[in-house]
């Protein structure tokens, strides 16, 4: 059977997530001027986006046997396009109640973004392929890519068409999980395998080997996000660096060599045991040296390149744990969607409070004076050392899951 078609339908799905995952950042200051939005509210939608998605993971978790899986699958981008349209729409037409329109448009596509971390993922694995472990690769270098094209085609048009016209921008993404809907029409999903009870949930809940996966993929997720969230703002507070160049040179800049590293996985790879070891080590150096550097192109260059270090450790820790695990089907990807997801919201919001502590500590503001640096700067660089930290926590996550893995592929 040929299932180009579905794969196109998941690489599409994936760059819609794509847009799900970081739009609303790039709109921050924007919605703050147009309506008047607090940070807080605006933060509440971050933290909205992946509470929803967290909770979508462990629905799938512990009751997957309840879903059809086939039409599940079929569904994320008309989710998806609900969300993204009401969006954009409500705000144009109800300025004055506009975050109601965001929020309900966030839980929605949000929503999307839940059902496709879990299912994606399993059915580009259930395809038959020569190097599976390639094509999970792909899968998750295109959603990389795609962030790379969201925040530089955002950046780029507001810069152009001016912060008002926000509403164009967000209806031309829509068209991508348009296309999606288009491409899941006639594709044939492969029967994945689901647990028929909860008590068959219990019995894999039990493994430690699980909770080891779990947490890698906990480390590896808050060491990605903690720099992809961050570096735009450190580089332009810390390192005195333009904002739209903080966005470009950031955020999208970090997503290329995000995309870079997975694709050349997709490519080339093989031995992914060592691939998240070495990747999870080099990041701490990454982070270490881009908390510690005054050098502005040093600290980009650093803070770009951990993109590359851990571009596989979620993937990765997907692929480690789904080879282990052979008999848990679409749980273990809901299970370990949810540590993920989980590593990928606390991981900034800990960043984030390590820098407030330090912006507000009277002893630090001492520090800060006798190292010749402002005490946002220096509560900045606390708050990237946070991803070393993760970083560093991952390293005998991947060793164990790993070795695990080896000698299972043995058996």
């Amino acid at each position: 059977m040929n299932y180009k078609r579905l794969k196109w339908a998941c690489y599409t799905s994936n760059i819609t997530m794509s847009v799900v995952a970081c739009f609303s950042a790039v709109l921050f200051m924007t919605f703050r001027e147009l309506y008047n939005i607090s940070y807080s509210l605006l933060g509440l939608l971050v933290l909205i986006n992946f509470l929803t998605q967290l909770g979508i993971d462990l629905l799938l978790s512990f009751f997957p046997h309840k879903f059809d899986i086939e039409k599940s699958v079929k569904q994320i981008p008309v989710l998806a396009t609900i969300g993204m349209l009401i969006y954009a729409l409500w705000p144009m037409f109800f300025a004055d109640t506009a975050y109601i329109g965001l929020l309900i448009g966030t839980i929605i596509f949000s929503a999307a973004g839940g059902f496709n971390e879990v299912l994606i993922s399993p059915v580009i694995a259930a395809i038959p392929s020569d190097n599976p472990d390639r094509e999970m690769s792909k899968l998750h270098s295109i959603y990389a890519w795609g962030v790379v094209g969201v925040v530089t085609l955002s950046t780029i048009f507001l810069k152009l068409f001016g912060n008002q016209n926000w509403h164009y921008l967000a209806l031309a993404f829509v068209l991508m999980p348009l296309s999606s809907i288009i491409l899941f029409i006639g594709a044939k999903v492969p029967n994945l395998s689901t647990l028929e009870s909860v008590s068959g949930v219990g019995k894999l809940l039990k493994k430690p080997i699980l909770w080891f996966c779990v947490l890698a993929i906990f480390f590896g997720g808050a060491a990605e996000q903690v720099m992809q969230q961050w570096s735009s703002s450190y580089l332009e507070r810390a390192l005195g660096i333009p904002k739209i160049w903080g966005d470009i040179l950031g955020m999208a800049l970090f997503a290329t060599f995000l995309g870079l590293g997975r694709s050349l996985y997709a490519k080339f790879g093989k031995n992914i045991g060592a691939v998240l070891i070495l990747g999870a080590t080099a990041a701490v150096i990454c982070y270490i040296t881009a908390a510690s550097t005054n050098n502005a192109l040093i600290g980009l260059f650093t803070c770009a390149f951990t993109g590359f270090c851990v571009s596989m450790l979620w993937p990765g820790s997907l692929i480690v744990s789904s080879d282990i695990i052979t008999d848990g089907g679409v749980f273990i990807f809901a299970m370990m969607a949810s540590g993920g997801d989980l590593g990928a919201a606390m991981g900034p919001q800990i960043s984030g409070v390590v820098t407030d502590i330090v912006i507000t500590s009277p002893t630090l503001n001492g520090l800060a004076q006798s190292m010749n640096i402002s005490t946002e700067t220096l509560g900045m660089k606390a708050g990237i050392l946070v991803g070393a930290v993760f970083s560093l926590l991952a390293i005998p996550m991947m060793i164990i899951i790993t070795t695990v893995r080896n000698k299972t592929k043995k058996n």
